[in-house]
């Protein structure tokens, strides 16, 4: 079975007029000729109207094992945390493990 991943969904809506709802993205990503299971993925997002591709990709489930390079404490993470109605766990915003951020800043030092 195959799947689909963020860069597919926002490439095969880029030409989208925004704010567009789900029928105007579901057209374009036909258009641009979006796989099976891209298309799929955006036939289940709310009927809502989307200001920018961002948001269409927030709210699209994606597999866990996604290409989002999360680690599993960044993944437990967002499972606890709520995000807006809709959207995607995978895509909620995780703060940095507190050893990213001591690396980060030793970097910079």
């Amino acid at each position: 079975m195959t799947s689909t991943d963020v860069g597919e969904i926002l490439r095969v809506v880029k030409n989208v007029d925004f704010p567009a709802g789900k029928d105007e993205l579901i057209q374009e990503a036909k258009r641009a000729g979006a796989s099976e299971p891209a298309v799929k993925a955006l036939r289940g997002i709310p009927p809502e109207q989307y200001g920018n591709r961002a948001e269409v990709a927030r709210s699209v489930r994606l597999p866990a094992d996604s290409d989002l390079g999360h680690s599993p404490a960044q993944r437990a993470e967002q499972a606890r945390e709520g995000g807006k109605h809709g959207q995607s766990e995978q895509l909620r915003d995780v703060p940095k493990p507190p050893i990213q951020e001591e690396l980060d800043r030793d970097r910079r030092a």
